[in-house]
């Protein structure tokens, strides 16, 4: 294949998880360690959602009701850099 195409299929590919990606801004999927309490003991899960939080009650010792975090997008953006030279 010429490089212009494999660079093409590289971009399509790219931009596809991205926009699977953008459709969350935060998540959930926390380090239990770096858990940041969002809730006073005995929280139900839906208290917990609808204050913006996440619940989680399968570990003991950390918080069950904690808040998201910012999902990382810095791999979309190094490919974009990579392919085009643009800083996102």
């Amino acid at each position: 294949m010429e490089p212009r195409v494999i660079c093409v299929l590289m971009l399509v590919c790219v931009l596809t998880l991205s926009s699977l990606a953008r459709g969350e801004l935060e998540t959930c999927v926390v380090d239990p360690a770096k858990r940041a309490n969002c809730g006073p003991p005995g929280i139900t899960p839906s208290q917990c959602k609808a204050n913006g939080c996440c619940f989680d009650n399968t570990l003991r010792g950390v918080p069950w009701c904690f808040h998201p975090v910012a999902v990382d997008n810095t791999a979309d953006g190094m490919a974009r850099e990579a392919l085009w030279g643009l800083k996102v």
